[in-house]
């Protein structure tokens, strides 16, 4: 970081009551540009979910710019579950370890980010101390400024979205579903030849909630915990739908692809001739690595589709918050995220909003490669927003009570 950003009078204040409330110290003083110097020669340990190579070197490569910019060192702790993270912290602070931490940044959302939350074990807020954070979209991809329906409140830092597409192949369709409701018109015109992961797959689940989203009679309570009464009320549309939809898909409904990987195999071996992702690189990638046929294209729903972002955030006894802040920050700088974005490295999609940047940093994303299955962020349309966790538990298990056997 180059430039010299000073804190505005309101941010000298949060600053000194941050320093109060997180003993931060000195670090917090002025000027972004003393953040990084104090961060020099300090070492990150990310905790990262390690089930993915494509993030894993990406988090490699984050790691090689900022110690070539910054003199930070990055290692990646890797995780099979965020909840490990969370756990270690908890443990920490049980133990009076409160100053001197094991983990300096998590990649984390939804009900992590909530217990780790209301445990108050998180730093910050942090994020409005990031000169990059002033490029985020926080109007139109709202799953950044609220995570699972719990408002972020400057203690996470977004990094990459995901957000919910369908793939069909189009050597053998053309028409296909815009909206939840015309998949049951969709589905008698094509029988057996779409399904979705099992329902015990969080992709799986998902399609049930894109399908609560839209059929639910009042959508806004879906964002507040689930009572029995409004359960009752709210999903009897979706169990509607599901029934009449349940006997034209893929072996009419009785058995179902384990996760999504699985069922982009049935798409891959003409099984099928439609499938959902949360990823809207996800096939792009596959065409180019040949996992999935050239005649595959990508599309978002007319609505919108659930979208969620991941962030990173900062635990409370980290003793190396300032190069922690300065790797949030670095997260969301314009190249990074269009290098992100390029479906050869990560094929996450932008944070970002496009019109915040320069000409020259909006070129950045022009640039980067294109396929005729990649989406481009218009096309993706509005981010709607997760229903509160606990709709999930419960949709699932109705789906379970009435129809597994």
């Amino acid at each position: 970081m180059t430039r010299r950003k000073r804190l505005g009078p309101l941010g000298v204040l949060a600053a000194a009551g941050l320093a109060l409330v997180c003993g931060l110290g000195s670090a917090n003083a002025g000027t972004w540009d003393e953040f990084v110097s104090k961060a020099r020669g300090q070492t990150v340990y990310w905790n990262a979910w390690g089930g993915d190579e494509r993030t894993n070197s990406f988090i490699d490569w984050v790691g090689q710019q900022v110690q070539t910019r910054y003199g930070i060192t990055v290692r990646q702790v890797k995780l099979s579950d965020t909840a490990e993270a969370v756990s270690r912290v908890v443990a920490e602070k049980t133990a009076g370890r409160d100053d001197n931490g094991s983990v300096d940044l998590i990649w984390i959302n939804g009900p992590n980010f909530l217990s780790m939350k209301d445990k108050q074990l998180l730093y910050g807020p942090f994020t409005q101390f990031l000169p990059n954070y002033q490029y985020v979209d926080t109007a139109s991809k709202l799953s950044n400024v609220t995570d699972f329906t719990i408002p972020v409140d400057g203690m996470e830092s977004p990094w990459r979205l995901a957000q919910v597409v369908f793939n069909y192949d189009s050597s053998r369709v053309s028409d296909v579903p815009r909206t939840i409701k015309d998949f049951v018109a969709w589905a008698k015109a094509h029988p057996g030849r779409f399904t979705h992961p099992d329902v015990r797959d969080f992709m799986g689940a998902t399609f049930l909630k894109q399908a609560l989203i839209e059929l639910a009679p009042d959508r806004g309570r879906l964002q507040q915990p689930v009572t029995d009464a409004d359960f009752a009320k709210e999903t009897a549309p979706l169990w509607s739908w599901y029934e009449q939809l349940k006997p034209l898909l893929w072996r009419r409904g009785e058995q179902f692809p384990s996760n999504g990987p699985a069922a982009r195999q049935l798409l891959n071996d003409g099984e099928i001739d439609l499938s959902m992702s949360f990823d809207p690189a996800e096939a792009a990638a596959s065409v180019a690595s040949g996992l999935l046929p050239d005649t595959i294209r990508t599309y978002s729903l007319s609505g919108g589709t659930i979208g969620n972002t991941s962030f990173v955030a900062i635990p409370y006894n980290s003793p190396h918050k300032e190069a922690a802040m300065v790797v949030a920050n670095f997260l969301l700088d314009p190249a990074t995220q269009a290098h992100a974005q390029d479906i050869r490295v990560l094929g996450s999609f932008t944070v970002l909003d496009l019109d915040k940047l320069s000409t020259e940093r909006r070129q950045l994303f022009a640039d980067l490669p294109t396929s005729p299955a990649l989406p481009t962020n218009a096309d993706l349309g509005p981010v709607l927003l997760e229903p509160h966790p606990s709709w999930m538990t419960r949709i699932t298990d109705e789906w379970m009570r009435r129809y597994v056997k």
